[in-house]
């Protein structure tokens, strides 16, 4: 428990603070001399970080990333292993998560989002990942979801799922790839034909993390002509009949969230339930891709930081040679390599966060750079890690292998690597 604030109440003591911040800004910005008189310290943005994650931060972001420790090393770690032996959904304790605040983290809090930054998200996710990466990829997939019926759904729609998501009584699924359409996701094929007020959808969508557990599928379907500007989102609720899915997918890591196929066999749902505009569809996908992007990356920080730390703690206590490992410089070499590239992966990520959160120009370039490198760097860090282990980091006993088996799929999902240097070119060559 942090000294002197209730973990329970912490979120919610950063939302007062975010308030009172808008209400003073403008007054700052016609009167330097108001600072005087402001209640609290202002936040301030930094870009400095360091191999400790809390460097740059301000004081109310330490305390939401104390909050995220405290339930990743307490809650999550213990379980970790027996979470991926088993291949559980920790359902329960991910809602003990969204109790904190940890269910919507940046939708607003009109309908219950905890109405926090992209940067603290990221924040959020780095921290819970080092408890386990697996689960948080998962709550930020579920995120993701919910931000974008927040930002894109009716006030009605809003109404109904947000609370619901916030607090994970409800739980998501993000439905874009299909056996057919990976990488080129504005060719996929699953559709939705309008009947009176009806949907019919026929297709199948591949690799969906949480699918058959999960309760909405916010499914991207082709409701008009070829191409992006054809697609439509529309939500699926389990149920539904007409929905089904395929069994669940074996896969070397991300256990403790299950992966199957997500198959519409003429599925009938309402017309009300398209999100946003109909042949948005491609838009909001991407829109929520950017974020996806920061917080995938995000856990791959984590997880590359509890490597290191773990593999630092091993090589102190083991011997060879009568000496030990730290005493050897080809252990020192690969610890400090691998925290530089941590550190330089932590500010690409939080660069882009920020940039996201601004709407910055360059934004869906910075989250692609920052996905690509952070991914790449991050698994071949904990690969570090693991070698510094040696033999003992192959044995399942020890936590590297299993953060090395759960971050390899980073480089793939959310977009491939491949298409983030795709992207991050085409920037780069634009007219």
């Amino acid at each position: 428990m942090l000294p002197g604030l209730c973990l329970g109440r912490t979120v919610r003591h950063l939302r007062v603070l975010g308030r009172a911040w808008k209400r003073w800004q403008p007054r700052l910005e016609g009167d330097s001399s108001a600072c005087a008189t402001l209640p609290f310290t202002m936040p301030k943005r930094y870009l400095v970080t360091s191999f400790d994650p809390s460097h740059g931060l301000t004081d109310e972001q330490i305390a939401i990333q104390k909050l995220a420790i405290n339930f990743a090393r307490n809650e999550m770690l213990p379980n970790m292993a027996i979470w991926d032996e088993k291949e559980l959904f920790p359902v329960d304790t991910m809602r003990a998560a969204a109790a904190l605040g940890f269910g919507a983290v940046y939708a607003s809090e009109e309908f219950g989002g905890t109405g926090l930054s992209r940067l603290d998200a990221s924040i959020i996710f780095e921290a819970l990942s080092q408890g386990c990466t697996s689960t948080t990829a998962y709550i930020s997939i579920h995120n993701m979801c919910a931000w974008m019926i927040d930002k894109f759904g009716n006030k009605s729609q809003r109404e109904q799922w947000i609370p619901q998501l916030a607090s994970m009584e409800k739980f998501a699924s993000y439905c874009l790839t299909e056996p057919g359409a990976g990488s080129d996701a504005g060719s996929l094929s699953t559709t939705a034909k309008k009947v009176g007020e009806e949907l019919i959808l026929n297709g199948s969508k591949a690799f969906i993390s949480g699918g058959g557990d999960t309760d909405v599928y916010l499914v991207m379907c082709r409701t008009g002509s070829e191409g992006p500007k054809g697609i439509s989102c529309v939500l699926v609720e389990k149920g539904t009949p007409g929905l089904n899915f395929g069994t669940k997918e074996k896969k070397i890591g991300w256990n403790s969230q299950p992966t199957r196929m997500v198959i519409f066999e003429d599925c009938r749902v309402p017309v009300i339930n398209i999100i946003g505009d109909e042949g948005q569809g491609f838009n909001i996908a991407m829109k929520g891709l950017n974020g996806g992007r920061i917080n995938i990356a995000s856990c791959s920080l984590g997880a590359a930081q509890a490597s290191i730390e773990a593999a630092a703690d091993h090589v102190k206590v083991r011997k060879q040679f009568g000496k030990p490992l730290s005493s050897f410089q080809n252990s020192q070499f690969r610890l400090a390599e691998m925290s530089t590239e941590l550190v330089a992966s932590r500010l690409l990520v939080r660069n882009a966060a920020t940039a996201l959160q601004d709407d910055h120009p360059d934004a869906v370039t910075l989250c692609s750079m920052a996905k690509y490198y952070a991914t790449e760097k991050c698994f071949n860090i904990i690969n570090e890690a693991l070698q510094l282990h040696g033999g003992y980091g192959y044995l399942k006993d020890y936590s590297v292998q299993q953060y090395l088996r759960d971050s390899r799929v980073h480089m793939i999902l959310e977009g491939t690597n491949e298409v983030m240097r795709i992207l991050i070119a085409r920037h780069i060559l634009a007219d």
